[in-house]
């Protein structure tokens, strides 16, 4: 393996310095390219983001946004034009609202933090979150992932070794909270500050050990073959999310744009909850991520959950991440009753908001028959789901085990199968997981996925006659 010529140090002092380094300049607060007639409304995204979608990606393909100005330029006399500018991370995304040249973007918690932080002393490009757009109450969308041949069987044998993660994100944050869960710091890994798509590409290069991510760059990895999966962040129980953040001056001088934004995101997540394997197949169009990836994310009982509304949990989850991100050095300090602002996604849902904001229930929920076991698909912790070839939509299954019966009876080929982790209850990819066969089990629950090979050992050891085994085997043994 070859040693990083990048420092972590020195990558951490590029990344925290980048939005910084831009200049901050005095605006209207109506828009970049205002001239009175015509107005210009800079939005920012990260399009291969799949937890931003709805504020982004589909929401850009979709064109609702730009139909609600348009009614709203008719009846003002003005003519609105939307901007969409596209971002890799959040710390460039930061940069340009540094620099006036974005009013509304979305970006991931940790980003957020940054970025409120580092604008909060600029009046005129102070930011606020002003709506989520994808959580995970668990923290599932962060996860560390190794190479298919690696030696690694849990978090404490990366110990020495040289690990890639994006630096100051909820991912970094993950690993340094399941290395303290072990006791082992993040001094005891030699840490390479990489962007996600280096960073995977490095590991397949054999030049680092382990990467540590956000979604959806580990599942990727483990639906191309290319990685298995180490840990899960959801082991910390830590909710993680991705939101929207808006200039302030911006939000207070054009509360009818933000409305109108505000409206299509909405707009576009109950298209995503209601249409889930559609919306996935159009990501995956506009992106080239696999329809297979986006759907495991975006699916029914999926590892995203879509909803504008900002819950407790998530404000919560920020103060916990407000230290880590201190000690990183990549912010002063924040105040997190001043900087969230839910008044305007509060407006949107009107009198249904604490009720909406209350709810944690997945939005789009797997539901139908078994065709081959028989009886409802009603159980989340069972529930799993195939998508065959050439099929346009998905077939349901009671249980993991009745999956496979499901797609044996097809000549044992799918396009993809979903199926929820033992251990967690996560959505994993059915030919990626490790599997035990439970001869105590009930018979239609005899044969258990793990995403983690670990897990998997510890369920076998721990009841007897149980053995583990991988797909293959599993289909057979159905």
């Amino acid at each position: 393996m070859r040693t990083p010529r990048t420092t972590f140090r020195g990558r951490l002092a590029l990344l925290l310095g980048a939005a910084t380094a831009a200049t901050v300049v005095v605006g209207c607060g109506c828009g970049s390219g205002s001239d009175g007639k015509t107005i210009t409304v800079d939005i920012g995204y990260q399009s291969k983001t799949i937890n931003t979608v709805t504020a982004g990606t589909l929401l850009r393909d979709r064109g609702t946004f730009e139909a609600k100005l348009a009614e709203l330029g008719q009846s003002k006399g003005v003519t609105y034009k939307v901007e969409w500018k596209d971002f890799a991370a959040g710390p460039p995304l930061t940069a340009q609202m540094l620099a006036g040249q974005v009013d509304i973007g979305s970006m991931g918690d940790a980003p957020i933090l940054v970025n409120g932080s580092k604008t909060r002393d600029h009046a005129d490009v102070k930011s606020e979150l002003i709506a989520v757009t994808g959580y995970n109450l668990r923290g599932s969308l962060n996860q560390v992932v190794v190479p298919l041949d690696s030696s690694a069987a849990t978090l404490a044998d990366l110990r020495g070794k040289v690990v890639s993660t994006s630096v100051g994100s909820a991912a970094h944050g993950m690993l340094a909270t399941g290395l303290s869960g072990i006791g082992l710091t993040l001094d005891d890994v030699k840490l390479l500050g990489q962007d996600p798509a280096v960073g995977a590409s490095a590991l397949q290069g054999d030049q680092v050990s382990a990467l540590a991510q956000f979604v959806p760059w580990p599942q990727k990895l483990v639906f191309d073959g290319r990685a298995r999966l180490l840990y899960d962040g959801g082991s910390a129980n830590i909710p993680t999310f991705h939101a929207v953040v808006a200039n302030k001056r911006f939000d207070e001088a054009n509360p009818d744009i933000v409305a109108a934004f505000l409206a299509a995101q909405r707009e576009t997540t109950d298209y995503l909850n209601q249409n889930p394997l559609a919306a996935a197949k159009r990501v995956a169009e506009i992106t080239g991520i696999p329809a297979e990836v986006v759907y495991l994310y975006n699916g029914p009982n999926g590892l995203v959950s879509f909803d504008p509304t900002i819950k407790p949990q998530q404000v919560d989850a920020l103060g916990k991440l407000l230290p880590f991100l201190k000690g990183l050095g990549a912010l002063a300090d924040l105040d997190l009753g001043e900087f969230v602002n839910d008044k305007y996604v509060r407006a949107l849902y009107g009198s249904d908001y604490e009720t909406q904001r209350a709810s944690t229930s997945a939005p789009s929920r797997l539901t139908g028959t078994d065709s081959v076991c028989g009886g409802a698909v009603d159980n989340a912790a069972t529930a799993s789901e195939v998508w065959f070839e050439g099929a346009d939509t998905t077939s349901v299954a009671k249980t993991p085990t009745c999956l496979l019966r499901l797609i044996a009876q097809h000549g044992g080929s799918a396009r993809v199968g979903y199926v929820p982790d033992t251990a967690s209850g996560m959505r994993i990819f059915a030919a990626t997981a490790t599997w035990v066969s439970d001869p105590a089990a009930a018979p239609d629950e005899r044969l258990k996925p793990f995403a983690v090979k670990a897990d998997a050992q510890a369920y076998a050891g721990g009841h007897p006659g149980a053995a583990v085994i991988d797909y293959a085997a599993a289909l057979l043994a159905r």
